[in-house]
Order: C-alpha cells, then structure tokens, then sequence
C-alpha cells in the first residue's frame, strides 16, 4: 500500500498555518478588538468601528503569513 494512501496530505499550507496563528494571537490578546468607552486604562490602537477591527485582523494574517513563510 502506498504511503500517500495511509497518510493523505499531513503537511498544511503556509496560509492554513498563519490563519490558525492569527486565530490564536486575536483571541488570546485581543488584538484589534473594539472597546467600549468607560473610565480607566484603555488599550492604545483598539479598533472604533468594524471596519477597522477587520483592517487589523487583515494586517495580523499578513504579518504572520509573512512569519510562517520566513519573510522580514
């Protein structure tokens, strides 16, 4: 039996691996959430509008995709 047969496709593509690393990175910091406005410390570059939110996550796959693949 061939090995390919027993054993289909283990390694996962550069983008699978940076989408599962931004995953992991915007729900364990909390990167690029929107925050509601209140009295105390706020995190600097938290996202006001959904847009933006979605404009950060879109920069975070970039960045990581970018790791994944070994680029500077």
């Amino acid at each position: 039996m061939e090995e390919s047969a027993v054993f289909p496709q283990l390694s996962r593509r550069n983008e699978d691996i940076a989408l599962d690393m931004m995953k992991f990175i915007a729900m364990t910091t909390g990167y690029g959430k929107t925050m509601a406005s209140g009295v105390g410390f706020e995190r600097g570059g938290a996202a006001s509008k959904p847009e933006e939110y979605a404009s950060h996550l879109l920069e975070l796959y970039g960045r990581c995709l970018a790791a994944v693949q070994g680029k500077k």
